[in-house]
């Protein structure tokens, strides 16, 4: 069932037209209770935001290159699988460690919860993380710079990318926005470049993702599998891939809450 806002209702429009591909005015406006009217005004908004197509009666999904570029959406969705799998991960920081983050929201997720375990020295390229730091004690935050880019509220480009090659870190946090047993990927290439060269600035590698972004595939190549240290997922991912995946890592499964 659809929320009681309007952004809780756009996000489950949204959420439900990738799933299911295409949906239709009539079949929408049944769903979220609202007019046809009303849902009309959605999908033009949807749109505008790049997260579907309209179409003649209704709308289509658009691809995931697309679909999971806009922030907004990105931070609405599967919240509980995130929160899990950001607890996982946070409790690998320790006082003392220098930690690089990316621009993904479960990152973020994980961001906030890292207050207790300072001293820290925290490097990343997401303003949103920034933001988390600036006020908190005993951190040294080091903000990467490159071009902002609105989509992601993050900084790209070579020379984010030149940013993070110049750095040695403990350990980096990324997410990824397609996995299956092998491989990571993103369907965009800046953000690829910098996740690649974050990963390769740190000494353990670590990889946060929910169960939605699993058995998928997306453009680009972010990296194998094989090569990070741990990766920490909800116990959402379907048992035969979980089973892949461990033959190639590590692999931490954070209970959803409820």
């Amino acid at each position: 069932m659809a929320g009681n806002s309007a952004e809780e209702r756009r996000r489950f429009i949204a959420g439900h037209v990738t799933e299911h591909g295409t949906a239709t005015g009539a079949d929408l406006a049944a769903l979220t209770g609202v007019s046809l009217m009303t849902v009309h005004r959605d999908l033009d908004e949807l749109e505008r935001r790049g997260l579907l197509r309209r179409i003649r009666g209704g709308a289509s999904a658009r691809p995931a290159t697309v679909l999971a570029a806009g922030l907004g959406y990105r931070l609405g969705v599967n919240t509980a699988e995130k929160e899990a799998v950001a607890r996982a991960a946070a409790a690998r920081v320790e006082p003392g460690m220098s930690v690089m983050l990316d621009d993904s929201t479960t990152v973020l997720a994980m961001a906030r919860l890292l207050a207790g375990r300072v001293p820290l020295t925290v490097v990343t390229n997401a303003r949103r993380v920034v933001d988390v730091f600036t006020e908190a004690e005993d951190v040294r935050l080091i903000a990467l710079g490159g071009e902002y880019s609105r989509t992601h509220d993050a900084f790209l480009g070579i020379p984010c990318v030149e940013a993070i090659e110049a750095l040695s870190v403990d350990l980096v946090a990324v997410s990824a926005s397609a996995l299956d047993a092998r491989m990571a990927y993103h369907q965009e290439q800046d953000v690829v470049l910098v996740k690649r060269a974050m990963l390769n600035s740190a000494a353990r590698k670590m990889m946060l993702v929910d169960h939605t972004k699993t058995a998928r595939t997306a453009l680009h190549r972010v990296g194998p599998v094989a090569a990070l240290d741990e990766l920490i997922v909800d116990d959402g991912v379907d048992g035969e891939l979980l089973a892949g995946l461990r033959e190639h890592t590590r692999v931490t499964v954070a209970p959803v809450a409820g």
